[in-house]
């Protein structure tokens, strides 16, 4: 069964609710991507690896937020993204819905907004870990580098110089919940989001003590939401890491 749902009054503030026939293992918050601009366009962009997901056995609740330049932006992203996981509870009670473990899974801008949720201001629904596919996981570093022409300086809005509190309080990096896992999927051959992104994130995360995992895949930076390709079954994989760590 396929359903829409509200959680604000904005065209781009709602979530499609995919739910397993029979009952689920768990269920996935699944965020695309898109470097935090565009269209709601870009919210079928994961469709395929939603429905897959759903074959498999998983609820997945696909989540649109708003974006630059409709409405996005800091702080707007970041507060869709908390509200719309907070939705998916008040449905799941509603309907009496078993959500099993979720998962926040994202690629790309969705990957930083995914693992950020770990660690979102006054959480209500728990989460049991994150996925990132090929996700921005470090703000700062991005900012530096200038990836997505600007993207993350566009986002938050300025420089991590001008605005060090707006980085320090979005960046994964900088936000890391040492009692939630996340595993990492990442294509070698992705010139959109660079493979230090993933890997300065490894490096902090471990040191903070969180049980963290990359799987480097072969391909490009969109392999990754591609149900057809072997990166899919790396997703499957961690996704039941983390099942098995609820």
């Amino acid at each position: 069964m396929t359903e829409r749902f509200e959680y604000g009054d904005g065209p781009m503030q709602y979530g499609v609710l995919r739910t397993a026939p029979g009952g689920a293992v768990g269920t996935v918050v699944l965020i695309h991507g898109g470097f935090w601009r565009g269209t709601p366009d870009y919210f079928d962009g994961p469709t395929p690896l939603a429905e897959a997901l759903v074959e498999r056995g998983w609820h997945v609740w696909q989540l649109e937020y708003r974006q630059l330049p409709n409405g996005g932006g800091w702080p707007q992203t970041l507060d869709d993204v908390a509200a719309g996981v907070e939705a998916l509870g008040r449905i799941a009670d509603s309907r009496g819905l078993e959500l099993g473990p979720v998962v926040t899974v994202g690629h790309s801008a969705g990957g930083h907004l995914a693992v950020w949720a770990l660690a979102r201001p006054d959480a209500v629904l728990p989460l049991a870990g994150a996925i990132s596919l090929a996700g921005v996981l470090n703000l700062r570093l991005g900012d530096e580098e200038g990836i997505g022409r600007g993207a993350v300086t566009d986002f938050l809005g300025g420089r991590a110089a001008e605005h060090p509190d707006r980085y320090a309080a979005a960046d994964p990096v900088a936000r890391i919940d040492p009692a939630r896992p996340v595993r990492i999927v990442h294509g070698d051959r992705d010139d959109v989001v660079p493979m230090n992104q993933s890997d300065t994130y490894v490096a902090a995360a471990r040191e903070a003590g969180q049980d963290v995992a990359l799987t480097v895949v072969e391909g490009d930076h969109m392999v990754v939401i591609d149900p057809a390709h072997p990166a899919f079954p790396a997703l499957v994989a961690a996704l039941e890491e983390i099942r098995a760590l609820a």
